[in-house]
């Protein structure tokens, strides 16, 4: 499934260097949260998670084209939150596949006729339960791909780390040198797709966008200071801490 209808002709590069894709992932199920339908369109603060987010890609000026990834059968609820959100920049909607890295690619492939033409130089790939993702940050890591090829929002690890022996025995890390990764995740684009057709001729699926650009592409992947609000929200102690910032 995909429509091309909300695509009007290129728009002009911008000054900054160049236009950007986004795609948003928002196929995802709540039963770790306890919902029994997609957590994406879930309410929070009187509004579906998903349109925080989609809100921020929209009003990016880097932003010149938005991709939906959803579940067919969540067609309809992503139709209404686009339409509520009101969003401005040209959009389209694919069905995601059966993993993240999956729905990934398929995202990927629905810009690859702009990334082929040269009307998109980044991708970035946010998770849709991210919901608060700031401008800024998003400004910041546009900035950090242009010059690196790539970039990686990350945070440090807030709790004591172990390695487990071959003896059974636990060691230590360094936790100075330990971050998490969060979305979205930006790199140059035409190397981006490659990397993920790559990555289906050799059967891997990573767990992130990063992983698989590590391993089948060349480029350079900046570390970019997070942001303690761009919450992953996957628990109901989460969704009511959502409920605190918004």
């Amino acid at each position: 499934m995909e429509d091309k209808s909300h695509l009007p002709y290129p728009s002009p590069m911008n000054s900054d260097g160049g236009n950007a894709g986004a795609i948003l992932l928002a196929g995802g199920k709540g039963s770790r949260a306890g919902f029994s339908a997609n957590k994406a369109y879930v309410p929070i603060g009187g509004r579906p998670m998903i349109s925080y987010s989609l809100r921020t890609l929209d009003r990016s000026p880097r932003v010149t084209l938005l991709v939906l990834v959803i579940r067919p059968e969540d067609r309809q609820a992503a139709e209404r939150v686009v339409e509520r959100v009101g969003i401005t920049t040209p959009w389209l909607m694919v069905a995601g596949g059966e993993t993240r890295h999956a729905s990934e690619h398929q995202g990927l492939e629905a810009l690859s006729d702009e990334i082929a033409g040269g009307q998109i130089d980044l991708v970035a790939i946010h998770d849709g339960a991210r919901p608060f993702v700031s401008p800024s940050l998003l400004s910041q890591l546009f900035h950090d791909a242009g010059r690196h090829g790539g970039a990686v929002p990350i945070m440090p690890v807030d709790a004591p780390t172990h390695r487990l022996t071959g003896q059974g025995e636990i060691a230590l890390l360094d936790q100075e040198k330990l971050h998490k990764a969060q979305t979205p995740q930006v790199f140059s684009a035409p190397e981006l797709l490659a990397a993920y057709r790559r990555a289906q001729e050799a059967g891997f699926e990573g767990v992130d966008t990063a992983e698989t650009v590590e391993r089948f592409s060349d480029l350079r992947i900046r570390a970019t200071s997070g942001d303690p609000n761009n919450l992953k929200l996957t628990f109901p102690e989460d969704f009511a801490l959502a409920e605190t910032i918004r």
